[in-house]
């Protein structure tokens, strides 16, 4: 079975959430076992979202995950990205995991939103899913949908 590994960082951005637990419901669709990887606050908001685990089965503390992280160990990687820290986590889990990758980028400032992409863009090969957003998921579901439509073919 395929793995995917999803990072989430701090969840001020009401969009990643939502986000967080559709990515995982499309990617189990598509025949992936599912990790989210998060801080602890937003791993309390999944918990809550999630209380019987019916989405979101495999979860983990973010500095846990990165201590034992290793080359191979997932097939797939999704990181959202609305904060510099979350541009930091998604690169180094990146280089590490050398796989295939999609940054879920999201961002109610278009020159945060740009900067993010560019700092992705310029250390790693990941596929970019960017979008002006903050309390509207749709935007990010929508070219996510595309993301992984392209990953498939």
């Amino acid at each position: 079975m395929k793995k995917a590994l999803v990072l989430l960082g701090c969840p001020e951005a009401p969009s990643q959430n939502p986000m967080a637990v559709y990515s995982v419901y499309k990617l189990t669709s598509l025949g992936y076992q599912v990790t989210v990887a998060s801080t602890p606050s937003a791993l309390k908001l999944l918990e809550v979202s999630d209380p019987e685990e019916f989405y979101v089965k495999n979860k983990i503390d973010i500095e846990t995950c990165l201590e034992n992280l290793e080359e191979g160990s997932f097939d797939l990687l999704v990181g959202f990205v609305h904060k510099d820290a979350a541009v930091s986590y998604f690169v180094t889990f990146y280089h590490i995991l050398n796989t295939n990758s999609i940054a879920v980028v999201f961002e109610k400032d278009p020159e945060l939103l740009e900067n993010y992409v560019e700092s992705i863009t310029g250390s790693t090969n990941a596929t970019i899913v960017s979008a002006r957003a903050y309390h509207n998921p749709t935007p990010i579901r929508v070219k996510f949908d595309r993301a992984l439509k392209k990953l498939e073919d």
